[in-house]
């Protein structure tokens, strides 16, 4: 469970609510594993720490979270989970390539359509550097290659049009248009609100990644 708020006082609040909850219902909260995290501001340096407690025991402020298998920072920037990602892709490109190397290409193909293109929340990475997603471009077109036994330096777009793949840019256009779809189609107000406001911020990332 995630509990969003703009100040500590709003956290303290919501806190309350969920152990006077849990008491009723004779719930109780593993405080161990319960922290809290402060989104930065721009431009901003906060040096106040406030004192979150649950059920009597002071929380841990922590700079970084996984919620649903999604990492989210202090400063809202998307590196660590594009890095979660390439590690992940190292790994399923790896254990392909030995487990199904005697395989016709055919299957290979379709393996890495199933286990390689997935990159689980790539819609929601809006704050990132070029260089961080080159890096995830370079491992996903290098287990293409590994995979299908293909020289080191052919080329990317030559061997994703070959096979007829998607390539890294594709796959993220495809992401997003999808995202972006289901924001439109919600019943949610909010996501409603996000979707139609053309000159928000992360609307206009969307139109410049579906553009490119």
């Amino acid at each position: 469970m995630v509990l969003l708020g703009p100040t500590a006082g709003s956290i303290r609040e919501l806190l309350k609510v969920c152990e006077d909850y849990a008491t009723s219902h004779g719930l109780i909260y593993n405080v161990a594993k319960s922290e809290y995290l402060i989104f930065k501001a721009p431009r901003k340096q906060v040096q106040y720490e406030p004192i979150i407690t649950l059920k009597g025991a002071v929380l841990n402020r922590v700079t970084q979270f996984k919620y649903l298998g999604h990492y989210l920072t202090e400063d809202l920037k998307d590196h660590v989970d594009k890095e979660r990602e390439r590690r992940s892709l190292a790994v399923k490109c790896n254990m392909l390539a030995r487990r199904f190397a005697r395989c016709s290409k055919e299957v290979k193909v379709t393996l890495f359509k199933a286990y390689c293109q997935t990159f689980y929340t790539g819609g929601l990475w809006v704050k990132y550097t070029q260089r961080a997603l080159n890096t995830l471009r370079v491992q996903y077109n290098n287990g293409f290659r590994i995979l299908l036994g293909l020289p080191r330096f052919c080329s990317a777009s030559g061997m994703f049009a070959q096979e007829r793949i998607d390539d890294f840019y594709a796959i993220i256009r495809k992401k997003t248009a999808s995202l972006l779809t289901r924001l439109r189609s919600s019943s949610n107000s909010i996501l409603n609100m996000l979707a139609g406001k053309f000159d928000s911020p992360i609307l206009q990332h969307f139109m410049s990644v579906l553009v490119r």
